[in-house]
């Protein structure tokens, strides 16, 4: 795959194609390597795998912004966190700020097991970038930089009061 600013007709639509596809190739990535860390008792779906991240960054976050962030209904994050709390991956506590809301955090043996996911993600990325050269790695480091400053910027405005419209 070639580098945009490489490629004739590098368009803003081109650039999404290949940024989605190389998504496409994570998440596939980001499965095997789920499943191959996965015990009989290991979350058993990519969304309880994505609340477990999310809980991971913030240790303590409340219930609400959990639903929030993964724009899921309450129902099915308390269904995930049951299941994640029956396997000893998760503990729900009453928030520190507020005795009606939750907070939840993840035990050890659910760092643990983000610990061999990420590892065994970490792995392959790692091979794969190795065979790039210099110049190609630093063209993904600034690529993925920029990329990474504009999703947080549209994620904070996303979060302002009155960002969403209920109708």
């Amino acid at each position: 795959m070639s580098a945009p600013d490489d490629a004739p007709g590098g368009t803003v639509h081109e650039v999404t194609q290949s940024a989605g596809s190389i998504t496409e190739l994570l998440d596939v990535m980001w499965e095997h390597a789920r499943n191959a860390t996965a015990d009989a008792t290991g979350p058993s779906s990519a969304s309880q795998l994505r609340l477990m991240y999310v809980v991971d960054r913030q240790d303590g976050i409340r219930m609400r912004t959990v639903c929030h962030l993964l724009a899921a209904a309450p129902p099915t994050v308390t269904r995930m966190c049951d299941r994640l709390q029956a396997i000893g991956y998760l503990e729900r506590m009453p928030s520190p700020d507020s005795r009606r809301e939750i907070a939840l955090r993840l035990t050890g043996a659910g760092k643990r097991h983000l610990q061999r996911i990420r590892e065994q993600r970490d792995s392959v990325l790692h091979e794969a970038i190795d065979k790039m050269t210099s110049t190609e790695r630093r063209a993904l480091a600034r690529g993925l930089a920029g990329l990474s400053a504009q999703l947080g910027a549209a994620g904070e405005e996303d979060s302002r009061p009155g960002a969403h419209s209920v109708a």
